[in-house]
């Protein structure tokens, strides 16, 4: 995120990022849906993550790494009380899952953790639209 944008690329920028991050929430449905619930995780901690994204280019808040994106949302967002505790637990949750789906052997997520996500993590996204 290191490009300077003019408010009009921005806002078209904020605006595909948040797409995305629904169309992302869709592809977790439809793997949770096939039985693929490691694959839901994944879709699920994306579908967050380019909704962060978007938020953190609305304020210009600059991260290089998936793990600075979930630093800088913290930061300036939930230590502020501007995402709530909750949500952050949400996004940190999945990051998690997400990263031990992607790099551990083992793994194993099941209909009911996915069933048990799915609803916060459209919260989650839901949540930071209305900031944007």
């Amino acid at each position: 995120m290191k490009e300077t944008f003019d408010k009009e690329s921005k806002i078209a920028l904020i605006n595909y990022r948040t797409e995305r991050a629904y169309e992302t929430l869709n592809e977790a449905q439809y793997n949770a849906d096939g039985g693929f619930y490691v694959a839901a995780i994944n879709r699920m901690y994306y579908a967050c993550y380019y909704a962060v994204i978007a938020l953190l280019l609305k304020y210009e808040i600059s991260a290089q790494t998936h793990s600075g994106v979930r630093s800088m949302l913290g930061l300036h967002f939930v230590s502020k009380g501007i995402v709530s505790k909750e949500d952050g637990k949400t996004f940190n949750d999945l990051f998690e899952k997400r990263h031990s789906g992607d790099y551990d052997d083992f793994v194993i997520c099941d209909q009911e953790m996915v069933d048990n996500l799915l609803p916060k993590a459209k919260h989650f996204i839901d949540a930071i639209s209305q900031l944007l």
